[in-house]
């Protein structure tokens, strides 16, 4: 059986102290990477619905998506360019996969009006430049592109995908946070066809090659041995692209790279990456979904060192 890269969205429970958190927290990245459920700290994660239904608020078809956590839910932002005007949708994703109803939502000071669950539209006039989003106390200010409508990144993503599956390794750093009081941070390395390894920081650390795996606990030097589904490695970490937009350009570590927004209905996630204009590589990465808020920064590519079973 080959494993391919789902997200597995969690909502980490503290019942132990923060180690059990940590725990939960890299169970969740490491199913994340490797689409599976045994990974260390397991009893201490609760699997939360995959929020595939009609309760999911996804965006609107075509529009300019955005999104970022609010405490252990999500917010997003669609905007669609109409003639004369733009669709705005506000989206409101809770901690176990559901859309949250009944919420009071306002864009640029306009009430939006409920579209579903967690589904809060309106219309406003002409291109503005700029759109608050204001739910309960919180204000979101989201400036839009400066060229509108913005240019489809789809050709460009694809281009990204192919890189990421002909890389041999790559290394990058991650901050994994389910809400605002439990995160983790921690450093991977993948290694083609089937290699990966990571270290929490203060945390887990963990190594898979072929089909076996090892497991260490941050109170153990040892290394626990036992099975594994075969990875695929590298692949990108999201499944499917819709709605993907140029929304401006930026600098990554000193290259200049296109930044890009998507939704993927495969996990469902929301997505922002900066991609290299030169090489392609996907060096930035932001992905929001069920109590699943994650940053990764990509690098050593093709230059991260050898993944081996622990002696």
């Amino acid at each position: 059986m080959v494993s391919v890269l789902r997200p597995v969205p969690v909502k980490v429970i503290a019942v132990a102290g923060s180690v059990v958190v940590a725990a939960g927290l890299v169970g969740a990245s490491f199913a994340f990477r490797s689409g599976s459920s045994s990974a260390p700290g397991a009893a201490a994660q609760t699997p939360a619905p995959a929020g595939k239904g009609p309760s999911f608020p996804r965006p609107p078809r075509g529009a300019v998506v955005y999104a970022r956590q609010w405490g252990g839910d999500a917010i997003a932002l669609g905007v669609v360019p109409q003639q004369g005007h733009v669709l705005a949708q506000a989206s409101v994703l809770g901690p176990q996969g559901s859309g949250v109803s009944g919420l009071q939502v306002s864009l640029n000071g306009q009430a939006a009006t409920a579209c579903g669950m967690g589904c809060y539209r309106t219309t406003l006039r002409g291109t503005p430049a700029s759109i608050d989003v204001r739910v309960r106390s919180t204000r979101w200010h989201v400036a839009l592109p400066a060229a509108w409508p913005p240019s489809d990144a789809s050709a460009l993503l694809e281009r990204a995908g192919r890189v990421w599956r002909s890389l041999r390794s790559l290394s990058f750093h991650e901050h994994l946070a389910s809400d605002s009081v439990h995160e983790t941070t921690s450093s991977w390395r993948i290694e083609a066809p089937d290699r990966v390894a990571y270290q929490v920081v203060g945390g887990y650390a963990g190594i898979v090659v072929g089909d076996r795996r090892w497991d260490r606990s941050p109170a153990s030097k040892q290394w626990v041995p036992s099975s594994q589904s075969r990875l695929t490695q590298p692949v990108p970490a999201w499944v499917r692209v819709t709605d993907a937009h140029v929304l401006g350009t930026t600098t990554v570590a000193g290259r200049p790279a296109w930044r890009i927004s998507f939704f993927d209905p495969g996990t469902p996630a929301w997505f922002t990456v900066a991609i290299d204009r030169q090489t392609f590589h996907t060096l930035d990465s932001r992905m929001t979904t069920t109590a699943h808020f994650m940053h990764d920064v990509y690098g050593s590519f093709d230059a991260t060192p050898a993944i081996r079973p622990p002696r």
